[in-house]
Protein backbone atom coordinates (compact mmCIF):
# COMPACT_ATOMS: atom_id res chain seq x y z
CA UNK A 1 0.00 0.00 0.00
CA UNK A 2 1.16 3.68 -0.99
CA UNK A 3 2.11 5.46 1.90
CA UNK A 4 3.23 9.07 0.23
CA UNK A 5 2.25 10.69 -2.87
CA UNK A 6 4.80 9.89 -4.61
CA UNK A 7 4.80 5.93 -3.90
CA UNK A 8 0.92 6.08 -5.27
CA UNK A 9 2.15 7.93 -8.31
CA UNK A 10 4.52 4.81 -8.97
CA UNK A 11 1.94 2.24 -8.48
CA UNK A 12 -0.10 4.15 -11.44
CA UNK A 13 0.79 1.78 -14.69
CA UNK A 14 2.38 3.01 -17.54
CA UNK A 15 -1.05 3.45 -19.02
CA UNK A 16 -1.94 5.68 -16.69
CA UNK A 17 1.62 8.01 -17.43
CA UNK A 18 -0.70 11.20 -17.74
CA UNK A 19 -2.20 11.03 -14.63
CA UNK A 20 1.20 10.43 -12.69
CA UNK A 21 2.32 13.93 -14.27
CA UNK A 22 -1.05 15.63 -14.28
CA UNK A 23 -1.38 14.32 -10.05
CA UNK A 24 2.03 16.07 -9.39
CA UNK A 25 1.20 19.21 -11.21
CA UNK A 26 -1.79 19.93 -9.50
CA UNK A 27 -0.47 19.55 -6.00
CA UNK A 28 2.14 21.90 -6.55
CA UNK A 29 1.95 25.53 -6.88
CA UNK A 30 -1.41 26.88 -8.65
CA UNK A 31 -3.61 30.02 -8.46
CA UNK A 32 -5.07 27.82 -5.41
CA UNK A 33 -3.39 28.56 -1.72
CA UNK A 34 -2.27 25.12 0.02
CA UNK A 35 -5.53 24.84 1.82
CA UNK A 36 -7.79 25.35 -1.38
CA UNK A 37 -5.12 22.84 -3.38
CA UNK A 38 -4.83 20.37 -0.60
CA UNK A 39 -8.64 20.28 0.66
CA UNK A 40 -10.11 19.72 -3.25
CA UNK A 41 -7.94 17.10 -3.62
CA UNK A 42 -9.44 15.11 -0.25
CA UNK A 43 -12.71 15.93 -0.69
CA UNK A 44 -12.26 14.68 -4.41
CA UNK A 45 -10.22 11.86 -3.11
CA UNK A 46 -13.14 11.19 -0.46
CA UNK A 47 -15.76 11.34 -3.53
CA UNK A 48 -14.19 9.15 -5.58
CA UNK A 49 -13.86 6.13 -2.94
CA UNK A 50 -10.72 5.11 -2.89
CA UNK A 51 -9.70 4.81 0.28
CA UNK A 52 -5.83 4.06 -0.75
CA UNK A 53 -5.83 7.53 -2.58
CA UNK A 54 -8.05 9.33 0.23
CA UNK A 55 -5.69 8.39 3.12
CA UNK A 56 -1.76 9.51 1.14
CA UNK A 57 -4.05 12.50 0.27
CA UNK A 58 -5.22 13.31 3.69
CA UNK A 59 -1.33 12.45 5.07
CA UNK A 60 0.20 14.83 2.82
CA UNK A 61 -2.22 17.59 3.37
CA UNK A 62 -2.26 16.97 7.22
CA UNK A 63 1.94 18.15 6.33
CA UNK A 64 0.54 20.65 4.72
CA UNK A 65 -2.77 22.41 6.37
CA UNK A 66 -4.26 22.88 9.31
CA UNK A 67 -7.09 20.12 10.65
CA UNK A 68 -10.32 22.45 9.71
CA UNK A 69 -9.26 22.52 6.12
CA UNK A 70 -9.07 18.66 6.12
CA UNK A 71 -12.43 18.66 7.93
CA UNK A 72 -13.81 21.12 5.83
CA UNK A 73 -13.17 18.53 2.66
CA UNK A 74 -14.53 15.62 4.45
CA UNK A 75 -17.35 17.42 5.13
CA UNK A 76 -17.23 19.03 1.75
CA UNK A 77 -17.25 15.48 0.25
CA UNK A 78 -20.15 13.83 2.39
CA UNK A 79 -22.75 16.78 1.91
CA UNK A 80 -22.33 17.06 -1.81
CA UNK A 81 -22.70 13.01 -1.78
CA UNK A 82 -26.14 13.88 -0.92
CA UNK A 83 -26.92 17.46 -2.58
CA UNK A 84 -25.86 16.25 -6.08
CA UNK A 85 -27.95 13.31 -6.05
CA UNK A 86 -31.08 15.71 -4.71
CA UNK A 87 -30.48 18.34 -7.04
CA UNK A 88 -29.41 16.28 -9.90
CA UNK A 89 -32.64 14.52 -9.68
CA UNK A 90 -34.43 17.91 -9.68
CA UNK A 91 -32.25 18.93 -12.62
CA UNK A 92 -32.74 15.99 -14.69
CA UNK A 93 -36.78 15.64 -14.03
CA UNK A 94 -37.56 19.35 -14.83
CA UNK A 95 -41.01 19.40 -13.17
CA UNK A 96 -42.20 21.89 -11.65
CA UNK A 97 -44.11 20.03 -9.10
CA UNK A 98 -40.32 19.01 -7.27
CA UNK A 99 -39.13 22.22 -7.44
CA UNK A 100 -42.20 24.03 -5.40
CA UNK A 101 -41.32 21.01 -2.39
CA UNK A 102 -38.71 22.24 -0.28
CA UNK A 103 -35.34 19.92 0.04
CA UNK A 104 -35.85 19.51 3.89
CA UNK A 105 -32.07 18.13 4.19
CA UNK A 106 -29.90 19.80 6.82
CA UNK A 107 -26.79 21.72 5.43
CA UNK A 108 -25.53 24.26 7.68
CA UNK A 109 -21.95 23.28 7.66
CA UNK A 110 -21.62 25.03 3.87
CA UNK A 111 -22.85 28.39 5.44
CA UNK A 112 -20.40 27.76 8.75
CA UNK A 113 -16.95 25.99 7.57
CA UNK A 114 -14.72 25.36 9.87
CA UNK A 115 -12.20 26.90 7.63
CA UNK A 116 -13.09 29.41 5.16
CA UNK A 117 -16.02 29.96 2.85
CA UNK A 118 -14.37 30.36 -0.05
CA UNK A 119 -12.33 27.44 0.05
CA UNK A 120 -15.50 25.35 1.19
CA UNK A 121 -17.29 25.84 -1.80
CA UNK A 122 -14.60 25.22 -4.14
CA UNK A 123 -14.32 21.94 -2.45
CA UNK A 124 -18.11 21.65 -3.03
CA UNK A 125 -17.32 22.92 -6.27
CA UNK A 126 -14.59 20.07 -7.46
CA UNK A 127 -16.82 17.58 -5.67
CA UNK A 128 -20.22 18.41 -7.84
CA UNK A 129 -18.00 18.38 -11.00
CA UNK A 130 -16.64 14.90 -10.04
CA UNK A 131 -20.72 14.00 -9.30
CA UNK A 132 -22.06 15.47 -12.55
CA UNK A 133 -24.43 17.93 -10.45
CA UNK A 134 -25.13 20.55 -13.09
CA UNK A 135 -27.18 22.44 -11.12
CA UNK A 136 -24.63 22.39 -7.79
CA UNK A 137 -21.67 23.09 -10.64
CA UNK A 138 -23.64 26.25 -11.27
CA UNK A 139 -24.64 27.54 -7.69
CA UNK A 140 -21.21 26.97 -6.28
CA UNK A 141 -19.32 28.72 -9.16
CA UNK A 142 -21.59 31.63 -8.64
CA UNK A 143 -21.13 31.71 -4.77
CA UNK A 144 -16.99 31.46 -5.64
CA UNK A 145 -17.34 34.21 -7.78
CA UNK A 146 -19.71 36.20 -5.55
CA UNK A 147 -17.01 35.42 -2.87
CA UNK A 148 -14.12 37.29 -5.13
CA UNK A 149 -12.96 33.25 -6.23
CA UNK A 150 -11.44 33.93 -10.02
CA UNK A 151 -11.86 32.02 -12.69
CA UNK A 152 -8.26 30.45 -12.50
CA UNK A 153 -9.69 29.45 -9.37
CA UNK A 154 -12.85 27.56 -10.55
CA UNK A 155 -10.25 25.89 -12.76
CA UNK A 156 -7.29 25.22 -10.65
CA UNK A 157 -9.99 23.57 -8.84
CA UNK A 158 -11.85 21.39 -10.94
CA UNK A 159 -9.38 20.21 -12.82
CA UNK A 160 -7.40 19.03 -9.34
CA UNK A 161 -10.84 17.15 -8.98
CA UNK A 162 -10.72 15.80 -12.17
CA UNK A 163 -6.81 14.19 -11.92
CA UNK A 164 -8.02 13.24 -8.37
CA UNK A 165 -10.82 10.97 -9.94
CA UNK A 166 -9.06 9.56 -12.94
CA UNK A 167 -6.12 8.65 -10.39
CA UNK A 168 -9.02 7.10 -7.95
CA UNK A 169 -10.38 5.36 -11.24
CA UNK A 170 -6.97 3.45 -12.81
CA UNK A 171 -6.35 2.79 -9.03
CA UNK A 172 -9.35 0.66 -8.95
CA UNK A 173 -9.07 -1.08 -12.63
CA UNK A 174 -5.28 -1.57 -12.41
CA UNK A 175 -4.95 0.69 -15.77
Amino acid sequence: MANTVESLREQLPEAARDLKVNLQNVLQESSLTPAQRWGTAVACAIASRNATLTQVLVDAAREQVDAATIEDARAAAALMAMNNVYYRFKHMVGSEDYEKLPARLRMTRIAKPHSSKLDFELFCLAVSAVFGCERCVVSHEKTIREAGGTSEQIHDAVRTGAVVHGVAVALELGV
